[in-house]
């Protein structure tokens, strides 16, 4: 109502003016000739604009008729496509009851009796005018109508295409007379085998065609409307005029002509029918079935309206190029207005022409409305094309002669009034506007061009709302990680090199946050990556958890994260949010897969503290995020100069392990384990050493660990193998009796190693007994699928390998896991034996792990024993075998035979009678 109140007062603001100009044309008229010659150009301007609007009126009413036949044509498309959807159900339903068919007829050995199924409603419905089965030699076996004479079917074709072809699919018979129903059917048969895959007679479901001519009832095709089912070999199936199909489908199809296989539409003239009418025929293939739908729309029917419409155009278009003619005789005292209107409409064609040179803008001719002082003070749409006012939800006509004031509503009015005031002061005036939602403007963005003509203004708008979108999604791609949205290294790259110059400036400080998450590969190689991806994501939600609007969380690949706090006033809140970092880990994750926890090191560097640019920033907080991995992990290490070299001594490290691998710099070096009352040898643990050239015999605990790091340990480990069985096989030649080694597999290289495969192929080289080699392997080795885990071990003891668990007691091995798993030997951790004599709690703990493996029947082996009173308590507790330095520490393999030979390795002060509960 507010707006059409506008309307009015600007048409009253307008009024004045147009009386003025109405007064100074008349007087010209009157005393001027040349308005009087004007005025005679106007009556025969009338008559002429007479013969335009019939010429335009019999223009449209073709263009009419062209468009009914487009129309037409392009629903018997539509229409073809949904009828053949609508068959090829109808075909799946007499598919799957013939296909029943022969598998109950087959199941039943012969025995089965429609008239049964018949009975019970099976085929109620009226689709089916006949079900039958027939014997190899044609003659009906059963069917749902009676049998009252002797019939055969061995002629008919569809018998003898199932007699000559194997298919078990579905066939289309040609139209037939049904035998007993006596109606027109359409036979669908499929082939009976024996058991042996002989022919033995076809099941037959004859259809009504009216069934499938009841798509019509839910079409618009109109009395004349035409569907017909036409076969690929070109015999009519079914065809029928009106929803009609009782009749001889050949007849109504004069000449069909030829179809292709997919899909097309044409004109069919009168000749093509029995009815003499032209129609619009469109066909598709029926999906899965050698068949083809055709549908055709009567084209007298649907010009039926046109014809109607056009006796009405022609006598309106008459009457009123009468009323014109009438109307231009008193048109006279009218034209120095319409001299006024000629001079507007030029300039409007002006600006057209400026305007409207792509067919893809919006075009507008806007009048400025002045007031008393000559001010601008609204603008007036003179004109403007359908796709201008298209874009705000208008019509050319309901948007021309609107005021712009009544067209937008404050505040977003004046924002455009100054717009249109700044254009008609610059001339010429070009933008990019990111349209606000209170426009009436259905669009994000649009790019305006301003052209001052004459005294108006011609402005044309362009929607480059796509543009933008792509723009914005270019961005992303190049800027956002397409896996978590975060941004990712462009960006902070991008970002660092103009935030750093402004906190500079400004002597303020900037904490850049190095995330790396602890044993990630392992979530991946053991759950799969999508688990891993889907972890990252849920990463990312809690780290975005901790930033403030001014901080950004950064993810630069892999899991790696970064976290930028800016502003900060202090070191001690980098600490403290590296700490919240910390504890967001602190609660499992809820994957796909199940629960997971997973800690991550968080390494920090500061600006300007520690550097100046992006680069350092991001490598310093590098260093130290490894440095709080190599601390242990899940803990955070400010940089510190010291580490740089910690960490280039690690890749040293790394690089001269690779290289060792390569050229295998490995030893293996044996550690007994023997009977804990007698000292007898009974076993053999292999640990491997690695020989540096220049650092000499490397530990394996300064190694190991980099190792199953790196992954490098998949390798190591098969050169442990190698080796182990190679010198097991040795040992068999000599003169003493060998015992058995175990070999430490890693949880890396049991997990993704194929461990059984690679011993399975060692033991087929190298010969060894497999009863004289053993592997260890620690608890979290056995907490991955349950499943996978318990195939790995079935395959080990296949081989004739013992199991034994290394270092019980640092996981989290529960007593039904070690029962599933049936392992041989339990070693305990050297935590517990040195427990023995330290407080009076370690024989309690080591008295629990003795009951439950002996609940298991499983051997206890005690690890790290190193004092006599370790070994006394032992003996007292029954742990029947024991290895550490007590006994001796590991050895080279060619000091081993000495051992083998001497066989008791405790002084007989050590030994003590063995306890009858003693394993």
């Amino acid at each position: 109502m507010t707006k059409r109140m506008d309307e009015k007062d600007n048409a009253a603001v307008e009024r004045p003016e147009d009386r003025i100009g109405f007064s100074a044309a008349l007087r010209s008229l009157l005393h001027d000739r040349r308005s009087l010659w004007h005025a005679v150009l106007w009556n025969a301007a009338c008559v002429a604009i007479g013969l335009v609007v019939l010429i335009a009126t019999y223009a449209e009413l073709d263009r009419e008729r062209r468009t009914i036949q487009t129309n037409t044509m392009q629903e018997a498309i539509t229409l073809g496509n949904a009828y053949a959807q609508y068959l090829a159900r109808l075909l799946e339903q007499v598919d799957q009851t013939t296909l029943l068919l022969k598998y109950e007829w087959e199941r039943s050995g012969r025995a089965l009796k429609l008239e049964e199924l018949l009975n019970k409603g099976i085929f109620a419905s009226s689709q089916y005018a006949y079900v039958t089965i027939g014997d190899r030699n044609g003659v009906p076996l059963t069917g749902t109508l009676p049998i009252r004479k002797p019939l055969s079917m061995l002629e008919r074709d569809d018998f003898q295409f199932h007699v000559r072809n194997r298919s078990p699919d579905l066939h289309v018979g040609k139209p037939i007379l049904g035998m007993l129903s006596g109606r027109p059917v359409i036979p669908f048969t499929r082939r009976l085998e024996t058991a042996s895959g002989r022919f033995d007679g076809i099941a037959l479901a004859s259809v009504t065609p009216a069934f499938f001519a009841s798509f019509y009832q839910g079409t618009n095709l109109g009395k004349l409307g035409m569907l017909a089912l036409v076969g690929r070999d070109g015999v009519v199936r079914m065809a029928g005029i009106g929803g009609a199909s009782d009749g001889a489908p050949s007849a109504l199809l004069v000449r069909i002509g030829s179809l292709d296989s997919t899909s097309s539409g044409t004109l069919r003239s009168g000749e093509s029918f029995d009815d003499k009418q032209a129609r619009h025929v469109a066909w598709r293939e029926v999906p899965g079935y050698p068949l083809i739908a055709v549908v055709g729309i009567s084209i007298e029917e649907r010009l039926a309206q046109h014809r109607q419409n056009r006796v009405a155009y022609r006598n309106a278009a008459s009457g009123g190029s009468l009323l014109l003619l009438l109307a231009a005789l008193g048109g006279t005292m009218l034209v120095a207005r319409a001299a006024f209107r000629k001079q507007q409409l030029a300039e409007v064609r002006d600006v057209y022409r400026v305007a409207t040179e792509s067919g893809d803008e919006g075009f507008f001719m806007l009048r400025p409305v002045r007031d008393a002082k000559d001010a601008i003070v609204d603008f007036m749409v003179a004109d403007c094309n359908e796709r201008g006012a298209g874009f705000s939800g208008l019509t050319a006509a309901e948007l021309t002669g609107r005021h712009v004031s009544a067209i937008y509503d404050e505040p977003y009015r004046s924002v455009v009034l100054d717009s249109f005031r700044h254009a008609m002061e610059s001339g010429d005036f070009e933008d990019e506007l990111n349209v606000p939602p209170e426009s009436p403007l259905k669009m994000a963005w649009i790019r305006r061009k301003f052209v001052q003509s004459g005294k108006g203004l011609a402005l044309t708008i362009r929607d480059i709302s796509s543009d933008k979108a792509q723009e914005a999604a270019l961005w992303r791609m190049a800027n956002a990680d397409a896996l978590t949205a975060l941004p990712n290294r462009s960006w902070l790259m991008r970002f660092l090199s103009s935030t750093l110059p402004r906190v500079q400036q400004e002597r303020g400080m900037l904490a850049l946050l190095f995330i790396d998450l602890d044993h990630f590969k392992d979530i991946n190689d053991s759950l799969g990556h999508s688990v891993g991806d889907e972890l990252l994501r849920l990463v990312a939600l809690r780290l975005k958890t901790l930033a403030r609007p001014t901080d950004h969380v950064v993810r630069l690949g892999g899991d790696e994260f970064t976290v930028i706090l800016e502003p900060i006033e202090a070191v001690g809140y980098a600490s403290d949010i590296a700490e919240c970092i910390a504890a967001l880990f602190d609660t499992p994750f809820e994957l796909s897969a199940g629960s997971s926890t997973i800690r991550a090191s968080v390494g920090i560097s500061l600006f300007p503290l520690d550097g100046t640019t992006a680069e350092i920033l991001l490598k310093y907080s590098d260093i130290a995020m490894y440095h709080a991995k190599g601390e242990g992990g899940g803990r955070h290490s400010f940089y510190a100069p010291h580490m740089s070299e910690a960490l280039r001594h690690r890749l040293e490290t790394e690089r001269a392990l690779e290289h060792a691998v390569e050229v295998d710099q490995f030893v293996m070096f044996y550690q007994p384990r023997v009977c804990t009352y007698t000292g007898e040898l009974h076993g053999l643990e292999a640990l491997v050493r690695w020989n540096h050239p220049t650092r000499g015999m490397v530990p394996p605990l300064e190694f190991i660990a980099l190792a199953e790091e790196t992954g490098l340990i998949l390798k190591l480990g098969e050169l442990i193998v190698e080796k182990v069985c190679s010198q097991v096989a040795q040992w068999k030649n000599l003169q003493v009796d060998p015992v058995p080694v175990s070999i430490n597999v890693s949880p890396r290289q049991f997990n993704h190693g194929d461990i059984a495969r690679l011993f399975s192929k060692t033991l087929a080289i190298h010969h060894p007994n497999a009863d004289l080699i053993e592997i260890e392997i620690t608890e979290s080795s056995m907490m991955g699928d349950a499943d996978d885990v318990a195939e790995q071990l079935s395959a080990l003891r296949k081989l004739g390998i013992k199991l034994l668990v290394d270092d019980f007691g640092t996981g989290y091995s529960s007593l039904s896991t070690l029962h599933r798993l049936d392992m041989d030997i339990l070693k305990v951790d050297r935590a517990f034996t040195a427990a023995l004599d330290q407080n009076d709690d370690g024989p309690v703990f080591f008295r629990a792990i003795m009951s439950m493996a002996n609940a298991l029947a499983m051997q206890v082996v005690a690890e790290g024993v190193e004092t006599a009173n370790q070994l006394r308590a032992l003996q007292a507790l029954g742990c029947y075998e024991i290895q550490g330095y007590l006994v001796s520490r590991p050895v080279p393999a060619e000091d081993v035979p000495a051992l083998l030979s001497k066989r008791l390795l405790l002084p007989p002060e050590l030994t003590a009678p063995l306890l009858s509960t003693t394993w």
